[in-house]
């Protein structure tokens, strides 16, 4: 929390409720430390580990969103993972769709191929929900895990 530089009020907001100071002129809470600046820069925002994590949320739209929208652009970590999100969605799409055209070979050759191969379908569609969810929770852990083939291509374009 901080504090009002002119009366030592606690601030919630732009103006001290008790003075009527403005924000620039309030001083973090004692013992708060530097911390505190980044904090109120946060408060403002989002930190970059919830930005991060946000990228890939809704895959393609939100990893776009972030790299578009001012000051995640900006920020490296947000952009590497905004690519990746955008890069392992465009591959999941790809794998999608080369799994549905061999399912419908399987399925003109015999109805029992098509089965085993929509089988394997849904372990891939869950693999593919695993590595989502455990790159939203790694990035928003602030950890950078690197996926084989998008992670580079991410990093190059970071």
């Amino acid at each position: 929390m901080a504090f009002c530089a002119t009366c030592g009020a606690p601030v919630e907001g732009r103006f001290c409720a008790k003075c009527g100071t403005p924000l620039g002129s309030v001083a973090p809470a004692a013992g708060a430390g530097p911390a505190a600046g980044t904090q109120a820069a946060a408060s403002a925002g989002l930190s970059d580990n919830a930005a991060s994590a946000l990228c890939y949320v809704l895959g393609l739209l939100t990893g776009i969103l972030f790299l578009v929208i001012q000051p995640y652009g900006q920020n490296k970590a947000v952009r590497f993972h905004a690519f990746q999100s955008i890069f392992l969605n465009v591959a999941w799409i790809a794998v999608w769709i080369g799994m549905h055209i061999i399912g419908l070979v399987m399925l003109s050759i015999t109805w029992m191929l098509a089965t085993l191969w929509g089988l394997l379908s849904l372990l891939v569609g869950l693999a593919f929900f695993v590595l989502w969810v455990f790159m939203i929770v790694k990035a928003y852990q602030g950890q950078k895990v690197v996926l084989p083939v998008v992670g580079a291509l991410a990093e190059k374009q970071a």
